[in-house]
């Protein structure tokens, strides 16, 4: 008797992943039976499972499911599906959490002073690289720039520090501040939380076809403007403990690399892989659970954009060849709907959906996974 298996395979982007080499991260493998027969049998059995695809290379970020039948791969090549196919699984915990209700977007403060620390910290570097040759370059004969002294309390210090000090305690304040806005603005938004829309699905979604979707708003309010719909795809990160069982690692000892080690205010078991650290979004009510600022998917694509009408309206698909939607521990492709409103004050306020999306009939493949550092004010909706 032959057994098939189910391969998933994933080197998932974590958190600033233009910080890592992905060829030194490891891949996580995790390899499970289906179910036994006959060679001819399993491979008819395929037409009612999910199609095979890989996201990404070997070298790069990759996300990859495929089947075996003793451990040799099935090619979509002899497999026949005459319909789409629909995972069942249950939703992760992470989209019943973090991605389906209202969102807000951040104060814009945060990425701009998160830019302009960056550049400070240049400019203090090279401030203090002046300051060490300075004496060498007075020797030579080169006049000094900067280099007085300003005498606070018992101490004399270099008038640059005094000149750049500030420019690294400014952007703190400012964070500090839009922080505090975040919060006044998530307490108002939960004393007067709009009703939320009605989407009625045309027809049933599927991966690489256009959305045929309507759209219905009962409440419109003064400070509403512009109002569009879309459709994002993306790889939601896999749960941090099947990470570990699948390593063959123990939860309590060193994480793999590309991983952080367990942060317990911030994560939950389930959630996500635990390697945010906290930055993922600004400062966040306790009220909600998950949070009232959409995270977004460190690997995503948008599709199609309308603004909305009262007619049955047509979202083109994304550009890439993404799969339907899959729920198990490692892989989570993940579909959704955004109602964007831009509002006059506050910045859009989102209302997000999850998609339940069927495969194409064939293998779905991404040479290149498309990634973003993963913080909620940095990737615009």
């Amino acid at each position: 008797m032959a057994e098939l298996q189910v391969e998933q395979r994933i080197r998932y982007p974590p958190f600033e992943p233009h910080r890592f080499i992905p060829a030194e991260l490891p891949i996580v493998t995790s390899v499970q039976a289906v179910e036994t027969g006959n060679h001819d049998d399993l491979v008819h059995s395929l037409q009612s499972l999910t199609p095979s695809f890989k996201l990404g290379g070997e070298a790069s970020w990759l996300v990859e499911q495929r089947y075996l039948i003793d451990g040799i791969p099935i090619t979509d090549e002899e497999v026949e599906r005459g319909q789409h196919v629909l995972e069942q699984n249950k939703k992760p915990l992470i989209v019943n959490k973090q991605r389906q209700g209202w969102y807000l977007t951040p104060n814009p403060i945060h990425a701009a002073v998160r830019n302009f620390i960056s550049k400070t910290v240049i400019f203090l570097l090279i401030t203090l690289g002046y300051l060490f040759i300075e004496p060498l370059l007075r020797s030579f004969g080169v006049p000094g720039i900067g280099t007085g002294t300003v005498r606070i309390g018992l101490l004399d210090y270099p008038l640059l520090a005094i000149i750049v000090v500030p420019f690294l305690f400014v952007p703190l304040a400012l964070r500090v501040g839009a922080n505090l806005a975040d919060l006044v603005q998530q307490q108002n938004f939960l004393k007067s939380e709009p009703v939320d829309p009605i989407v009625t699905l045309v027809e049933q979604p599927i991966a690489g076809e256009p959305l045929k979707i309507k759209v219905t708003i009962d409440e419109e309010r003064d400070d509403w403007n512009d109002i569009d719909i879309l459709w994002r795809v993306g790889a939601l990160p896999p749960a941090r403990e099947e990470i570990f069982r699948s390593l063959g690692v123990a939860e309590t000892k060193q994480p793999p690399a590309g991983l952080t080690t367990e942060l317990p205010h911030h994560w939950e078991m389930g959630l996500d892989d635990g390697t945010g650290g906290g930055e993922e979004a600004p400062m966040e009510t306790r009220e909600i659970k998950g949070g009232l600022f959409l995270r977004p998917m460190r690997s995503m694509e948008t599709a199609g954009k309308l603004a909305l009408s009262d007619k049955v309206m047509t979202l083109e698909p994304p550009e890439l060849n993404w799969p339907g939607t899959v729920s198990s521990g490692l892989i989570r492709i993940h579909w959704e709907v955004i109602i964007r409103i831009q509002r006059s004050k506050g910045g859009p306020l989102l209302w997000v959906l999850p998609l339940a999306v069927h495969h194409p009939k064939t293998t779905s493949t991404i040479s290149i996974l498309p990634t973003n550092d993963g913080r909620a004010e940095s990737v615009p909706v």
